[in-house]
């Protein structure tokens, strides 16, 4: 009895040593693709604004209180329509006390003109009450130029696109009140790193991807490159035309994708099968480091100029863990 108890526990610990080799001892598990063939299109990713060609933001040049709106956002305007009116009581007075003080002078300047003929005072006189009569006049003619600025005007023919003015609000110099433009035809206004634009250039062709409109194809064309970039973001603005029937409206955002260089038929691996210009592949059960070149890449596939064909078995995604030689087994499904 003593025997087979024994017996037993030689074939238990015979069959757990057996399991332990077969477990460190079995084949990796890895996932495997082969090379596809397509288009491989490098691009340059940017955010953008939708907004009109033409257009101009309209402020006060003056900080007064709003007395009048014309309340026309989204109607026709032209050039030099009143859009608001600014409290201009205060600068009236002004004028009007300077007017008053025109008179005089005035009047003092014909009575010594008149003494003058008479020979009862000199010229010296009547030179300086000319001289002061002058002076009032120009500061009545800068009063009136300023009163114009409490008549907030368009500066162009076009639609009132955006109005945040309101009665009774503080027009203050810099705020933007109206938004005056020409709703079509739009542009895409675009902030490029200063470490893409090199590769940007005028003509090509851009996808657009927009909230507003998802899983829709929307497109652009690259119009416009600011010479001068700006050294604090270290970006160039670029515009891109839309074409006239584009969904898009003014003041959406978009993601920009700008289409810089296109390759046809090329052979093409996932980009998480490909590290430090290297893909393994499985041959004859063993892991095998296949150097490559690769050319464009994208965030899912890069395209692959030398190194492996059509036919390789390529694990994906790249075994970081995994060493050259390394015995495996391809997954179900891979």
């Amino acid at each position: 009895m003593r025997a087979l108890r024994i017996l037993i526990l030689l074939v238990a610990a015979a069959a757990i040593a057996a399991g332990g080799y077969w477990y460190f001892t079995r084949p990796a598990e890895v996932s495997v693709v082969t090379p596809t063939r397509g288009d491989a299109a490098e691009i340059v990713y940017a955010a953008g604004v939708i907004e009109p060609r033409t257009w101009a933001k309209v402020t006060a040049l003056v900080r007064e209180r709003i007395t009048w709106v014309c309340n026309c956002e989204g109607e026709p305007v032209s050039e030099g329509d009143e859009l608001a009116k600014l409290d201009d009581t205060e600068a009236r007075a002004a004028l009007a006390e300077l007017k008053a003080r025109q008179e005089l002078a005035l009047a003092e300047r014909d009575r010594i003109a008149l003494l003058v003929e008479r020979n009862v005072v000199n010229q010296n006189e009547l030179d300086r009450a000319q001289s002061a009569l002058t002076q009032i006049e120009a500061l009545v003619a800068g009063q009136e130029a300023r009163l114009a600025n409490y008549v907030i005007s368009a500066p162009d023919d076009g639609v009132v696109l955006r109005q945040d003015a309101e009665v009774g609000e503080i027009g203050e110099p810099g705020v933007v009140l109206f938004w005056v433009g020409r709703p079509s035809p739009l542009i895409v206004v675009a902030e490029v790193n200063e470490e893409d634009i090199p590769s940007v250039d005028t003509s090509q062709q851009a996808l657009l991807r927009s909230d507003a409109f998802p899983g829709r194809e929307l497109s652009a064309e690259v119009e416009s490159i600011t010479p001068k970039g700006d050294p604090v973001t270290k970006t160039y603005r670029v515009r891109l035309s839309l074409p006239g029937d584009t969904p898009l409206r003014i003041g959406m955002s978009v993601d920009v994708n700008i289409v810089t260089r296109v390759s046809e038929n090329a052979l093409l691996v996932p980009s998480v099968a490909v590290s430090g210009g290297a893909v393994f592949t499985v041959e004859s059960e063993l892991l095998v480091r296949r150097e490559v070149e690769t050319g464009i890449r994208g965030t899912e596939r890069t395209e692959i100029l030398s190194g492996i064909d059509e036919t390789a078995q390529i694990v994906s995604p790249f075994p970081e863990e995994m060493e050259e030689g390394t015995r495996v087994a391809i997954a179900d499904g891979g």
